[in-house]
């Protein structure tokens, strides 16, 4: 018996924000002067950094559950089971449902039990939580299905990453270019095909990392908004992430028992293009080979990071024949790796 997916769905938003929407922002520093190149110049110095062309933002009657619902729906289609057969539904998120306009977070009830709700499941015994692990939430939500999985509580799940970034966005801060909107989801249960999870690994640095993001105010100093936004400080992340991003999937990877050359995508949270491919690139290194034409797949460029979702939804396009010059097969050996706010890292090793 293995622990494997058995069904993916993600749900793209169809509202497309372009680089060139950003042309007529006033971008301003942190401390609220002027940023001393026109607009042009920093789109396409962002541009140069993140490879983000364009991004997506969910329609304004579209929240979160509603996004994440979306893509349930269609990793239970995929995976065809009945849906009242499920023992869990964890959803991975960090600001719940922020509806447009609003200046208010709602998570009561969870997301999940919104989810639940909306896939109008009956099964009492199906358990909906929502799981907080900045970034690579969905990652650690398969980890814990499987641990259920495996400790005989739970025989199928539902793991889902979902987030309306655009919604908690700075217009005034650079950054606010990076995020988008999106869902992805997967079935995880129990079977007799081969394959599945073999290893996992999870960590958090919080002694100095704890705030490398965080929710701030405005850059923009002579207003009286006094909503909070997503923040952070990227000098660092980037840094931290060259440094321990590597060594916790190589750690994970040698857990596994397989061999490097046996691996044939790495899925890697779409947070920048640049940071990604240096963190790829330092892996390999760490077994003095050079990173292989093609091992790593990006759709941060039409996309943008979502997230929660970027994994779930890159693996699923993948699936489908969405991403071009871009497959995985029966039998590959994938590894999944996220890094994010908390600041928290995990990787699992999976065979398809």
């Amino acid at each position: 018996m293995n622990i494997k997916i058995t069904g993916t769905g993600s749900y793209i938003p169809s509202k497309i924000a372009t680089n060139e929407n950003f042309h007529n922002h006033e971008f301003l520093n942190t401390d609220g002067s002027s940023i001393k190149a026109p607009n042009e110049v920093i789109v396409k110095k962002f541009k140069a950094i993140t490879g983000i062309d364009e991004r997506r933002y969910a329609k304004n009657h579209l929240n979160t559950s509603d996004l994440a619902s979306f893509a349930a729906e269609k990793a239970i289609e995929s995976a065809k089971i009945n849906r009242e057969e499920l023992d869990y539904i964890i959803v991975a998120h960090n600001y719940g449902d922020v509806r447009h306009d609003s200046i208010q977070s709602d998570t009561v009830p969870s997301i999940a039990s919104r989810v639940k709700h909306l896939l109008q499941i009956k099964n009492p015994k199906c358990v909906g939580y929502d799981l907080l692990f900045g970034c690579p939430g969905w990652v650690q939500g398969v980890i814990q299905a499987n641990a259920f999985i495996k400790a005989g509580i739970a025989n199928k799940c539902l793991v889902i990453g979902a987030e309306t970034l655009s919604r908690i966005l700075d217009p005034h801060d650079r950054d606010s270019m990076i995020y988008s909107d999106g869902a992805g989801a997967v079935v995880i249960e129990r079977t007799n095909d081969e394959g599945g999870i073999i290893a996992h690994d999870s960590a958090t640095f919080s002694l100095d990392e704890a705030h490398y993001i965080y929710f701030g105010e405005t850059n923009n100093q002579n207003t009286n908004d006094h909503r909070r936004y997503i923040k952070m400080y990227g000098r660092k992340i980037y840094e931290f992430a060259l440094t321990n991003v590597p060594v916790a999937m190589k750690s994970c990877l040698d857990s596994s028992g397989i061999d490097i050359t046996q691996v044939k995508k790495v899925l890697i949270h779409q947070a920048n293009e640049k940071m990604d491919e240096a963190i790829v690139k330092r892996f390999y290194e760490l077994y003095n080979m050079e990173m292989p034409e093609g091992i790593m797949p990006m759709s941060i460029g039409k996309l943008g990071n979502s997230s929660v979702a970027t994994i779930p939804t890159l693996y699923d396009i993948i699936l489908n024949g969405k991403l071009e010059n871009q497959e995985i097969n029966k039998g590959d050996i994938i590894l999944f790796a996220s890094v994010g706010a908390g600041m928290n890292i995990n990787a699992i090793v999976y065979k398809q």
